[in-house]
């Protein structure tokens, strides 16, 4: 059998956390390092040990996983004296996890140093996911590189070479937000038809859309959902979605709508909010 790797966590947001725990319950030695230092407190409670840059911890482990909030975070936690490329040993690889894009991902493979391997391999799925191991990971590069870390936390989908996975994530991404936007906007209908909610809950569960009425309706009925994955992040990611459509040449009206509806529900103080709070947002707004 062979060893378990130890792994380095750069990032120690929601689903960075969630990621740490699940690694150390597969059995993988991790080193964490993050800005602040509450979320490293408790990955330390855990099990884990901790670094005091993210270049100590680049040096003590296998694998580097970045999992940061954005593409000025991905080059702060990589690059100068203190960053995961000044200490990453060859025969490492850094997993770049977070969604960033593909323009950040393919100018930091130019700056790899020699011998070190870069995975581009965003996540699609929220804590649960990332808790029970079972994220789809969009894996450009070696997949299987990186499957001694990757199989401990979800289903590889190998697309293709560095960029491809950060290009893949986008158009899942493009499908979450497009989904919640024709969610919130059919109960909205419904509302202002005069249906009672049960009832378009129960169209709803007859709908090509019967998945996410069912994962949404007890959160939007309650007024209020866990913060697994917050609204400003959301937008971030959109408009990650649109950057690189502009740059295709293409023109996603649908994409451009569901950015519209994340971005004005952050405007109204919704940002720290869960991004399934655009629901509530859009039922407000729509009936004026």
């Amino acid at each position: 059998m062979c060893p378990v790797p130890t792994v380095s966590v750069v990032g120690l947001g929601a689903m960075g956390r969630a990621m740490t725990s699940r690694l150390l319950r597969t059995g993988h030695e991790v080193v964490v390092w993050n800005r602040s230092p509450a979320p490293v407190g408790e990955a330390v409670r855990e099990g884990a040990s901790s670094a005091s840059t993210p270049a100590e911890a680049a040096s003590r482990a296998e694998y580097v996983i970045t999992m940061i909030s954005d593409p000025p975070a991905l080059e702060a936690v990589t690059d100068g004296s203190d960053g995961v490329l000044a200490a990453a040993a060859p025969g490492s690889a850094l997993l770049q996890m977070a969604t960033v894009g593909p323009g950040p991902v393919l100018a930091l493979a130019e700056r790899m140093p020699a011998g070190v391997d870069l995975v581009d391999c965003p996540v699609l799925g929220s804590l649960s996911e990332a808790e029970g191991g079972t994220l789809s990971v969009f894996v450009g590069g070696d997949a299987d590189r990186a499957a001694p870390v990757l199989e401990s936390l979800g289903r590889i989908v190998p697309v293709g070479p560095v960029g491809a996975g950060s290009r893949a994530k986008l158009v899942a991404n493009s499908t979450l937000f497009g989904l919640l936007g024709i969610l919130g906007e059919a109960i909205a209908l419904g509302d202002g038809l005069g249906l009672p909610r049960e009832a378009t809950w129960e169209v709803l569960g007859a709908s090509p859309l019967a998945a996410q009425a069912e994962r949404r309706r007890a959160p939007l009925e309650a007024g209020e959902a866990p913060v697994r994955f917050g609204l400003a992040l959301a937008v971030k990611d959109a408009d990650l979605v649109l950057k690189a459509a502009d740059a295709a040449g293409l023109s996603l009206p649908l994409a451009s709508a569901a950015r519209g509806w994340l971005a004005s529900a952050v405007a109204e103080g919704r940002g720290e909010q869960d991004y399934s709070a655009v629901l509530a947002h859009i039922v407000l707004r729509a009936a004026g």
